[in-house]
């Protein structure tokens, strides 16, 4: 398709605009490990005018857009929200009584901050502190008094006290206070509050004494709370996601999704992740642990992870009358507690088995396993059908969207595909958690269970008519071959290699677009090319029958490096780095895009949330668990290493955290490729598996190196102590087996391609008008 060819060309060249003042040489500060905030600025042109977001890891976060905040859904929220609650609508700065123009600055984003430079002598700052309801508005380079004018209908002016400005919020009921920086006097002229000095904070509380309390605080420790903020950034990106490489904006865009994701782990009812800004500040189940393997697993955040399913594990449904008994919920808010979802809970299962792979914390199992036990025996009670699937209504699966009469968009009951996977994998779980509590009755039924669910699987949603995988199986036992992305997830209860390459094909060749995994196929007559086209139909009837979803990415990344395609992998994943860099939200992932460019566009339109936890946390998961091929279960002491590097990534140097135990790493490709582990405190069993030679165990010991030299015809290992020592060295051929794999998987993937727009006149959802 010429005109994507071209638009790469012309992303290239933005993406050099955008990060010209974040990208530096080598040679330079990239080098130094204490610049690496400085590095990451990012300057917004003006065309661009992009969305910004900061939280403050609590339960507020403040939105606004470089330039101009003027979109047609994300303007809404402008300016600083709380607990599913907007407080006020940004705000205005003044010099003297001249009005400063965002329109005209000059906007370079951290990932702590916004600076926007007015003219040669004026530099803004704001700033979000962790964990406080306070923002720090400073203007510097100003000749007269400044002064702000809060934005937002109901925020007025209620009384000043002690040179504080008081106003009323928008909703909740919180009180807004606007102070100088440093203490003195006010002026106000209706909503104006000006004063001498560099700024002012704008402090939010439920009243006057928390209000006054808190700006003590902050202009006795201003300086502090800005160092602390960004010494938390400083130290995550040094530690647990350290990369460096020859690469500037593989580096860039993988250090801003690492901080971009963390502004989403919050603690607003307990610890946990946001599912996505502007409308999801609220924990969502199905999000929440779809979300945990990349938001804090791969990034070594255990003990966040394990505040995280203890607090989700409270709102569990232990009522045993209930048919929703053992349910852990969709949807946690603080008005609103919901279980209307079947993934959400076989996912924190699975994220449980997760965390205790990732930190080797095993205790948690004996915590939790009431939990486990309550989630399959609540199935089993009230949702599971004679064949062992786990049944669920219409609207339960993660395409949920209904109409005005809560009739499914998507109705996928009552045997989703890929509820079948997450049923098995939680049985699975299950099985393994039961063998630390030496359960062996729960362990072996779980098992059987899970092996009866396979079995049928491979009989019921398979066809000789079809070359892929039924999305579900209706009440009436019907298999529904609509072609959805969904069927990814479920491969693993597939056995037939060449089955699931054909699978892989059919899904990317029709679903996959080089922005993202549509989900629809184009040839369907109910596909919407377009995710918002309010001419037609309602944007949820677009929703889930042909938007775009970002973290739909992840498992089809997956598959393509599990069948060896590693190359064909790493095209989306770069172009959702670029995305990150140079389009939407600073630094971050959209929910969804648009199947298809609007006519005369290269590039789909950005929609959904700006910012979305599980479009973020995939990237990351994949980039650490099949491209860094990081597999850890520490509960087993044991490490998998399968690194899939594509040609490229010339060389890397990074961090991991496994257990208590921190690894560094390096990779450089050549003639001989060459990788490098530190095991500083770390003693495991770790499995080298590295293509084509076949996976080779190796006992490492704390501070050994493990060094592996791959060339086509051999893979030397050596384990490496104290002084050089070598203390165990192993050669491995190549697998005749694992060449012949390969050679079939190549066979059935040769050439594939990403789907590619149709004709528009081909699509009867745009020959109608909205009803």
């Amino acid at each position: 398709m010429p005109r994507f060819f071209a638009f790469l060309f012309c992303f290239s060249l933005i993406l050099a605009a955008c990060t010209r003042e974040g990208v530096r040489s080598k040679d330079t500060s990239m080098s130094r490990k204490s610049d690496i905030l400085e590095t990451m600025k990012i300057a917004v042109p003006r065309q661009a005018n992009r969305s910004v977001s900061f939280t403050n890891k609590a339960a507020a976060y403040y939105f606004t857009q470089t330039h101009e905040t003027n979109h047609p859904e994300y303007a809404w929220f402008e300016g600083l929200n709380i607990a599913k609650n907007r407080v006020f609508g940004g705000y205005d700065l003044f010099v003297g009584d001249q009005k400063l123009d965002n329109r005209a600055a000059e906007v370079v984003v951290y990932p702590y901050k916004l600076e926007r430079r007015h003219g040669p002598a004026l530099v803004e700052d704001l700033w979000l502190f962790d964990y406080k309801n306070v923002l720090e508005i400073t203007l510097r380079g100003a000749t007269q008094p400044l002064g702000i004018a809060l934005k937002g209908d109901k925020v007025h002016y209620l009384r000043q006290q002690d040179n504080v400005a008081f106003f009323s919020a928008r909703e909740g009921g919180y009180l807004i206070a606007v102070a100088p920086k440093q203490a003195q006097s006010i002026s106000i002229i209706g909503q104006r509050v000006s004063a001498s000095g560099d700024g002012f904070y704008v402090l939010v509380g439920k009243g006057e004494a928390e209000i006054t309390a808190l700006l003590q605080e902050v202009r006795r420790n201003g300086t502090g709370l800005q160092q602390a903020r960004q010494d938390r950034m400083r130290q995550y990106l040094l530690t647990n996601t350290y990369l460096r490489s020859s690469n500037d904006s593989l580096d860039l865009a993988l250090r801003w999704l690492a901080t971009t994701m963390d502004q989403l782990v919050t603690r607003q009812q307990g610890d946990g992740i946001y599912a996505g800004l502007p409308w999801f500040n609220e924990y969502w189940g199905r999000d929440e642990f779809i979300a945990l393997p990349g938001a804090v697993l791969v990034t070594g955040q255990f003990e966040t992870a394990k505040q995280i399913l203890l607090s989700f594990a409270k709102f569990q449904q232990t009522d045993k009358s209930s048919r929703y008994y053992g349910r852990v919920p969709n949807i946690v808010n603080p008005s609103n507690i919901d279980y209307h979802t079947t993934d959400g809970t076989p996912r924190f299962i699975i994220g449980l088995q997760d965390y205790v792979k990732y930190s080797g914390d095993t205790s948690l199992i004996r915590q939790l396993y009431p939990n486990v036990q309550a989630s399959i025996e609540g199935a089993l009670q009230h949702w599971v059908d004679a064949k062992g699937y786990l049944l669920h209504e219409d609207n339960e699966t993660w395409m949920d969207a209904r109409d005005a009469n809560l009739v499914a968009y998507t109705p996928r009951g009552s045997r989703a595909n890929d509820i079948q996977a997450l049923w098995y994998q939680q049985l699975l779980a299950g099985a393994y958690f039961a063998t630390y509590m030496h359960d062996s009755a729960n362990k072996t039924k779980w098992e059987r269970l899970a092996q009866q669910v396979k079995t049928h699987f491979e009989q019921d949603y398979r066809d000789p008519q079809h070359d892929y995988l039924a999305d579900r199986l209706d009440k009436h036992n019907q298999a529904d071959f609509t072609l959805r992305p969904n069927q990814l997830y479920a491969l693993d209860l597939v056995d037939d290699p060449a089955f699931k390459h054909q699978v892989i094909r059919k899904t990317w060749e029709e679903l996959v677009y080089p922005w993202g995994v549509a989900s629809l196929d184009r040839h369907d007559p109910q596909f919407h090319p377009f995710h918002l086209a309010p001419e037609y139909y309602h944007k949820d009837a677009a929703y889930h029958r042909g938007a775009i979803w970002l973290w739909n990415n992840g498992i089809a990344m997956q598959r393509m490096i599990e069948a060896g395609q590693t190359e064909t992998a790493y095209q989306l994943f770069a172009n959702m780095n670029r995305q990150a860099l140079t389009r939407g939200v600073v630094g971050g992932l959209s929910e969804n895009m648009d199947a298809y460019p609007h006519p005369g566009e290269s590039w789909p339109r950005l929609t959904g949330a700006y910012l979305q936890a599980w479009s973020n946390a995939e990237q990351l998961r994949i980039w650490y668990q099949y491209f860094l091929g990081i597999r850890p279960d520490m509960a087993n002491h044991l490490l998998t290493l399968a690194p899939r590097m594509p040609a490229s990534i010339k060389n890397l140097e990074y961090n991991f955290l496994v257990g208590k135990s921190s690894v560094s790493a390096q990779y450089e490709a050549g003639h001989m490729t060459a990788y490098s582990y530190t095991f500083n405190d770390l003693e495991a069993k770790v499995i080298v598996d590295v293509f084509p030679f076949a996976p080779t165990a190796v006992v490492v010991k704390k501070e050994s190196v493990l060094k592996v030299e791959a060339t086509d015809q051999k893979l030397a290992i050596r384990l490496v102590g104290k002084g050089g020592k070598i203390l165990s060295e192993q050669m491995v051929a190549p697998s005749a087996a694992l060449l012949a794999q390969r050679e079939q998987s190549t066979k059935i993937l040769s050439g594939v391609s990403f789907a590619q727009p149709l004709d528009l006149k081909l699509h009867p959802v745009l020959n109608q008008t909205k009803k």
